[in-house]
Order: C-alpha cells, then structure tokens, then sequence
C-alpha cells in the first residue's frame, strides 16, 4: 500500500483531458496512492464558454472538482498534469497557474516533485510532444523529477507510443481516438508516477 500523496491537475475544453484526468486517478488509486482531481482555472470569458456547446457541456460537468491551489502542490508528493495542445504549447490557463507559485518555488517547496504529464490534440503530429516538453520545462526549474512512460510497458505502443507522456487524438466529432487504447496507457503512467513518488518519499525519510 502506497503512502504517495497524488495530485492530478489538469485543464479540458471539450472533455478530453478531463477523461484523462478520471483514468489517471484510477490508476494511481489502484496503485495505493490519495488522490485529489483539480481543475485549473477557467480565464475564458464566461460569455465564450457559455456561446460553445461543447464547452459548456464539459464546464457542467466539472463543476463539483476543486479549483487547484497552491495548498494542494504543497501537500502533493507527485504531480500528473493533463492539457490540451495549444499552438504547441500547454494553454493559457495552465501556464497562469504555474507563474503563480513563485511563493512555493522561492521557498523550496517545489524541489523533489514527481511529475509527469499527458495530453491531447486533433491529430498525431498537431504538437503533443512539444506540449508536453514545454511543461516539464518548467518542472526543471522547480527542481521536480520528471517520470515519462518511456517504453516501460507495451501498453504504450498501443496508444501511439509518446514516451514523453501520454497523448491522444480527438477527431472532428470530439471524440477522442483509440480510448480503449489509451486507458491502459494513462493508468500505466499514473502507477509508474506513484512509484517512483513512493522511492523518493522513501528515500527522504
């Protein structure tokens, strides 16, 4: 039984990132680990989320999970992030937050982080790896250790092997592409990011 305390924060537009978040808690809740679901924070002007049916539908249906805070990093001993490409490159919303937690990073408070992340876009080559880099960018600067997937399962292979982090395509329809494929791959990474949580915990006590 893990004593790796897990925070999976993540940001969804149409849903995507938000299943990827569910299968991540899944896996790390199989794993042992306490788990806490957050939602970054929505900038988009209420007017825009409410005139896109997509968008509202997913915002519905995040409403009861917690608003991240920097309480919730302090207390996590590994983080996963979940975001959608943008322009490749994480969105707005989640790049807002982290240049908001100097306050942890100038105390130390973010060093020895596990994290690793996920993401998704319309189509295999549409920026998932450069997201996904530009992320743990900063997590080099917060002194975090970065666990990718790599090829450590074949489950991987069957979800388009990313050994940076797990990604997934979304067709025109919204609808994410090879789900049964990528479920098994999120939950591996979720399991590997507890572990390796589990070692450095272990080793720091």
């Amino acid at each position: 039984m893990s004593n790796v305390k897990l925070a999976v924060i993540f940001y969804s537009m149409g849903g995507t990132n938000l299943q990827l978040a569910k299968w991540a808690e899944e896996g790390a809740r199989e794993a042992g680990a306490d788990v806490r679901v957050l939602k970054v924070q929505e900038l988009a002007p209420e007017s825009v989320v409410q005139g896109n049916e997509v968008w509202k539908r997913t915002t519905e249906a995040m409403k009861d999970i917690p608003v991240v805070t920097s309480d919730d990093l302090e207390w996590a001993d590994a983080i996963i992030f979940s975001v959608p490409t943008r322009f490749g490159n994480m969105p707005s919303q989640m790049k807002q937050f982290l240049d908001t937690q100097g306050g942890l990073w100038a105390t130390g408070k973010t060093v020895n982080k596990v994290v690793s992340a996920m993401t998704s876009a319309q189509n295999a080559h549409g920026g998932q790896e450069a997201t996904i880099l530009s992320l743990y960018t900063s997590m080099m600067h917060w002194g975090a250790i970065i666990v990718p997937p790599g090829y450590t399962d074949p489950v991987l292979f069957g979800a388009g092997g990313n050994p940076y982090g797990t990604s997934v395509s979304v067709g025109e329809d919204g609808k994410m592409k090879d789900a049964a494929q990528a479920e098994p791959a999120v939950k591996h990474q979720a399991k590997r990011t507890v572990m390796v949580a589990e070692w450095v915990k272990k080793a720091n006590q």
